[in-house]
C-alpha cells in the first residue's frame, strides 16, 4: 500500500511543473508604436453576445458604439466599417465626436436592391460627414464569395466615384486583385487582404509578419501607380490549428506586433481585423472565427499590452491544482479499492494507477478551460461537456478496476440485459467506454469529411482515452470473443486517423496528439474480450 502514496509525489510534481511550464509568459517583440502613437485603423464590427449582421430587424443601439469608440479611441485614429446598414450609419458622427476617422464599408452581395440602399446611404454620409471619411470600401470580398461580376463590380465603383469626394477602393484577398485588372483600374487605391492563418498553404505565427509583407511587396509590383493597403491582417487568439498556424493569445500578439513593425519599415499602412471579438462568426467558422479581436468580447478590454510578456494560460495555478486534485482522487480511489480487498497493489497495478492521474490531471485544467471556447450550441456545450465528465471520472473508475481485479466487458455484455452478472465497476466502465467511443467517432468523422471549422478536442479526450489504454495493459487479460461493435468502431477510428493526419500535416500536433488518442482508443476496443451470451 505505500507505493501509491510515494507515487503521488512525482504525479503532482509533474502536473504542477507542466502548467508552470504552459502558464510560463512568453516574450514579445518591442512596441512597434511610439510613445502616443496610435494605430492607422482598426476593422469594427459592433455586435455583441447574441447580434448578428444576419438578424435582418436588429439595429445597434448608439449608445453601445458610442461605448465601444470610447475604448478604441485609446487604440487608434481610425476604423473601418462594413456596411452602413443595422445602425452602422451613426458610426461617422460618432467617430467625429471621439477625432477619429472612417474607413466606410458599402456592403455588396447578388441583390441589385440592396446594393443600391447601401451605395446611396453611403453617398449620404459622405457628403455630411467629408473631413471624417478617409474612403469608401465598395464591397467586401463579393468577388471572391461570386456574388457579381467583375465588370458590375468596376461599373459600380465608378459610379459611386462620379457621387463623392472621398478616395473609393475595393476590399478582396490578394489573389483576386491579381486576377481581375479591372478593378484596379476603377479604384482610387487598392485595399488587400493577407491572412496567412487562412491562406491555402497556412503560414506560421513566426513567419506571419515575412509573409504579409513579401504579398505585399508581390501587389505592389503588379500595380506600381497606386497606393496598396493591407485592408485585413491579423491572428485569432483561440481555435483549431491548420498545419503549424495555431491561433493563441501570445501569436496574436506576436503576429500583430511583428506586422506594424514591417509595415514601419516598409512605409505602408495596415488596417488590423479586428477590434473586438465577434461571437455571431463562430456558427460559421468555428471556434476560430470568432476570436479575431484583440480586444475581448465580453470584458471588451484590449488583450494584451504592447512589448509586454504575455501567458497563453494566465489561470495556470488554478489548472494546475484542479489537474493535482484529480490526480488526488484517482490514487485514493485506487488506495480505497485495494484496501476493501486487503491487498497491496504491486508495481503494475500501481504504474497503471500513476499514469492514468497522470494522463488526467496534465490534460483536465485544459479540457476545463476550452468548454467555454468550443461551445456556441446545446449540442457544443453537451459534447464538451460529456468529453470533460468522462475524463474526470474514467481515471477513477480505471484505478478502482486496477486494484479489484476488474476489467471492461463487452458492449453486449453490458447492454444485453440478457446477457449475466456484470460486476458494478466493470458495468460502468464499460458503459463509459460506449460514450468514449461515441463521442470519438463523432469527432473523427467531422475530421475526416468537414474538418476546416473543426477543433480538435485533444484535452479531454486523453483524460478519458488514455486510463482506458492503460487498463488494456496493465489490467486483467480476459478471454473470448471479440465484439463485432468494438471491431467496428476500432476500425472506423484507424481509417479517419489515417486520412486527418496528412490532411492536416505533421505540423499540426494538435491534429496529431488527437490521432495518439484515438490509435489509444482503437488498441483498448481490439482488447475487449468476453464470453459469447
Amino acid at each position: 500500500m505505500r507505493l501509491l502514496p510515494i507515487l503521488f509525489a512525482p504525479v503532482a510534481l509533474a502536473i504542477a511543473c507542466f502548467w508552470w511550464w504552459l502558464g510560463a509568459p512568453i516574450a514579445m517583440p518591442p512596441s512597434p508604436l511610439a510613445a502616443g502613437e496610435k494605430l492607422y485603423c482598426v476593422s469594427y464590427a459592433p455586435f455583441r453576445d447574441q447580434q448578428s449582421p444576419l438578424d435582418p430587424d436588429l439595429v445597434i443601439p448608439p449608445e453601445q458604439i458610442e461605448d465601444d469608440f470610447a475604448r478604441l479611441a485609446k487604440l487608434t485614429d481610425c476604423v473601418r466599417t462594413y456596411s452602413t446598414e443595422q445602425g452602422l450609419d451613426r458610426v461617422p458622427e460618432i467617430a467625429a465626436r471621439h477625432g477619429m476617422k472612417v474607413l466606410l464599408g458599402v456592403w455588396l452581395g447578388g441583390e441589385p436592391e440592396k446594393n443600391k440602399i447601401e451605395i446611396d446611404k453611403a453617398v449620404a454620409l459622405a457628403a455630411s460627414h467629408p473631413t471624417t471619411l478617409r474612403g469608401i470600401v465598395m464591397g467586401n470580398e463579393v468577388l471572391l464569395r461570386g456574388e457579381m461580376a467583375a465588370t458590375d463590380l468596376a461599373a459600380l465603383i465608378r459610379g459611386i466615384k462620379q457621387r463623392v469626394s472621398v478616395p473609393v477602393t475595393y476590399a478582396d484577398v490578394w489573389e483576386y486583385w491579381l486576377r481581375y485588372r479591372d478593378i484596379y483600374e476603377a479604384v482610387d487605391f487598392v485595399t488587400i487582404h493577407i491572412l496567412p492563418y487562412w491562406e491555402d498553404f497556412p503560414i506560421g505565427a513566426q513567419e506571419a509578419a515575412a509573409h504579409v509583407d513579401a504579398i505585399r511587396q508581390r501587389v505592389a509590383t503588379v500595380f506600381p501607380n497606386k497606393e496598396i493597403l493591407i485592408g485585413e491582417t491579423g491572428w485569432p487568439s483561440a481555435g483549431r490549428m491548420r498545419e503549424a498556424a495555431r491561433p493563441s493569445p501570445a501569436n496574436q500578439a506576436f503576429v500583430i506586433h511583428e506586422v506594424l513593425a514591417a509595415a514601419k519599415r516598409g512605409d505602408y499602412r495596415v488596417n488590423v481585423i479586428e477590434a473586438f471579438d465577434q461571437p455571431w462568426k463562430r456558427r460559421f467558422e468555428g471556434t476560430v472565427g470568432g476570436h479575431w479581436g484583440f480586444l475581448d468580447a465580453k470584458t471588451r478590454d484590449f488583450k494584451f499590452s504592447w512589448g509586454e510578456a504575455l501567458s497563453n494560460h494566465p489561470h495556470w495555478p488554478w489548472q494546475a491544482a484542479a489537474g493535482i486534485a484529480l490526480a488526488a482522487a484517482v490514487f485514493a480511489a485506487g488506495y480505497r479499492a485495494a484496501a476493501r480487498r486487503g491487498g497491496n497493489p504491486g508495481p503494475r497495478i500501481a504504474g497503471g494507477i500513476a499514469v492514468a492521474a497522470l494522463a488526467a490531471g496534465l490534460t483536465i485544467g485544459w479540457a476545463l478551460e476550452n468548454i467555454p471556447l468550443e461551445s456556441l450550441t446545446v449540442g457544443d456545450w453537451t459534447r464538451s461537456i460529456a468529453m470533460s465528465a468522462l475524463g474526470i471520472a474514467v481515471p477513477i473508475l480505471v484505478a478502482v478496476a486496477l486494484a479489484e481485479d476488474k476489467t471492461v466487458r463487452s458492449f453486449a455484455a453490458v447492454l444485453n440485459r440478457n446477457g449475466g452478472d456484470v460486476p458494478a465497476v466493470s458495468r460502468w466502465l464499460t458503459l463509459a467506454l460506449i460514450v468514449t467511443t461515441a463521442l470519438a467517432i463523432h469527432v473523427a468523422l467531422g475530421l475526416s469529411f468537414d474538418p476546416r471549422y473543426k477543433d480538435f478536442p485533444f484535452a479531454p479526450m486523453t483524460a478519458a482515452i488514455v486510463p482506458f489504454g492503460v487498463l488494456a495493459l496493465a489490467g486483467k487479460a480476459t478471454a473470448g470473443d471479440r465484439g463485432p461493435a468494438e471491431t467496428a468502431a476500432a476500425i472506423v477510428l484507424l481509417l479517419s486517423v489515417g486520412y486527418f493526419v496528412p490532411n492536416e500535416s505533421l505540423a499540426n500536433w494538435q491534429s496529431l496528439w488527437l490521432a495518439a488518442t484515438f490509435v489509444v482508443l482503437a488498441f483498448t476496443l481490439l482488447r475487449v474480450r468476453d464470453a459469447r451470451s
